[in-house]
């Protein structure tokens, strides 16, 4: 089998369970907009946002170290499994044990010294605590089984804990009313605690969904030998610490702008921001696929002597697929729109803030090419260089935004984020090519790109989201490559 045909199958393995995974969260968006406000929803993009950042810093940069000393040092490959398992779980469990003595002082702080809904956030407070704790020891176990090319194992756990997310969600805005309504079974029992339309509810499913993670994870957990190499350590922490800064500083990027939208603006427009967000998911589900399938595959492949042939014609191949979805999704807003809609009387309560999502949709398409290019500081062990171009990513984020977001409110934090992701993306090309270079074939991903870009902001703006000329637009754009990759495409086809 050749070398691409199995990066595909490893990729499409974590690409279809991630789509069907995401798809199934993407059903919750549509309900989430009707069964609650922008403002309750405005709770919901803020609470995650701030889990994103804490998420990265619990990981503490470990599931990069952990794949890239696997194949570093193949003789302890279980040592390096012990230390990277026990910092995360240390990291977490402080965490944890701060958290939870610091509730109140939280609460207080996320509120901005508005105290009416002080309960409510306090609780909001704890179930994100055990959420991200839970999340966090998940990680190197997951990695693990990436590491064992076990792709179906991977992908069915994560199946199972984003179905059990949206069963659990489903039955406390729809099941629970309706046996309350109708006075079924059990209804005496929820009527006496339950809360309609409680945003809560959603945290609670969700940290349901994780503890069924965690429980199907125990095999993982059982291979932990609590043996720590100090040694080791030293080596793994002199790689991960910028990984670490540079992971932070990306989540900054990704989510940053939701909490400054926060304190600059209404709950209100974070929600309406958090919904049109939701329509880029897609871009963002195959950026997540790529990297699921290819970090171990990269780091894997390293040795090989045709490594950077490989890995610039897999940028090649992921710009064209990226390239076809970007326009796809541009051509068929005007339907995708109703995912973020309410009931009749506020049906255009989110479609106030489309116009940012061509913006948002440029951003993850740098984002996830950065992602690609990425690997030359992995590779030569100077993950310095990330840290530095992220810290420039968040230097860009925070500025602007705290610029933008008083004048253009969420406008403004869209066009921050396409500007962000580009600058990273560039400067990252410029370094590889320096320590690490990759004979990446700039001429034709540019071509791709900007023809892309300008048939997006075609057919949103010039053309006003009309789906037929969008539509006709994404036939003339795949045909054209098909053409020109048609040689390219029958060789792979024919290696066994």
């Amino acid at each position: 089998m050749s070398v691409y045909k199995k990066f595909l199958g490893q990729t499409m393995v974590y690409g279809i369970s991630t789509i069907a995974s995401r798809l199934l969260n993407f059903i919750l968006t549509p309900i989430f907009t009707r069964s609650y406000g922008a403002s309750a929803l405005g709770v919901f993009t803020k609470m995650y946002a701030y889990a994103s950042m804490i998420n990265a810093i619990l990981a503490f940069g470990m599931e990069t170290t952990f794949f890239r000393y696997l194949n570093k040092h193949e003789d302890k490959k279980q040592q390096v499994y012990n230390n990277s398992f026990l910092i995360v779980a240390f990291i977490s469990t402080l965490f944890l044990i701060t958290g939870l003595v610091f509730t109140e002082p939280i609460t207080k702080w996320l509120l901005n010294s508005n105290m009416s809904h002080y309960q409510d956030q306090k609780r909001y407070v704890q179930y994100f605590l055990w959420l991200l704790f839970s999340d966090a020891i998940c990680v190197i176990p997951f990695a693990r089984i990436r590491a064992d090319g076990k792709p179906f194992r991977y992908s069915i756990i994560k199946f199972v804990n984003i179905l059990s997310y949206v069963l659990l969600s489903l039955f406390f805005i729809y099941g629970i009313p309706l046996i309350i309504k109708h006075d079924l079974p059990g209804a005496a029992f929820f009527q006496s605690w339950f809360r309609d339309k409680w945003v809560g509810y959603v945290f609670i499913a969700n940290l349901v969904a994780s503890a069924l993670t965690f429980l199907l994870l125990v095999p993982e957990f059982l291979k932990v030998q609590f043996k720590f190499d100090r040694d080791l350590f030293k080596k793994m922490l002199s790689y991960s610490w910028p990984v670490l800064i540079a992971n932070l500083s990306f989540i900054v990027n990704e989510n940053l702008d939701k909490i400054l939208l926060d304190r600059y603006t209404t709950e209100a427009e974070v929600g309406i921001y958090g919904a049109v967000c939701k329509l880029a998911i897609f871009l963002s589900i195959f950026n997540m696929a790529f990297r699921l399938g290819a970090e171990p595959f990269f780091f894997s492949y390293a040795k090989n002597e045709n490594a950077k042939v490989t890995y610039a014609k897999i940028l090649e191949y992921f710009v064209i697929a990226l390239s076809i979805l970007f326009v796809a999704l541009t051509a068929n807003i005007e339907i995708l729109k109703y995912f973020i809609s309410r009931d009749a009387k506020h049906l255009a309560e989110y479609w106030v803030g489309l116009p940012a999502v061509p913006y948002l949709l440029v951003g993850y398409v740098c984002l996830g090419i950065y992602m690609n290019l990425s690997i030359w500081y992995r590779l030569s062990d100077q993950t310095r260089f990330g840290l530095y171009i992220s810290l420039i990513g968040a230097f860009i984020t925070i500025v602007f935004n705290i610029i933008l977001i008083p004048k253009f409110s969420y406008m403004g934090s869209a066009w921050v984020s396409m500007a962000t992701y580009g600058t990273m993306m560039i400067i990252s090309y410029i370094l590889g090519q320096k320590y690490y270079p990759i004979p990446y074939n700039l001429k034709k991903i540019l071509s791709y790109l900007i023809i892309s870009i300008i048939l997006v902001f075609s057919s949103f703006f010039v053309f006003h989201r009309n789906i037929y000329i969008g539509n006709a637009m994404l036939i003339i754009f795949v045909a054209g490559i098909a053409y020109f990759e048609k040689n390219d495409l029958v060789k792979i086809l024919k290696r066994g």
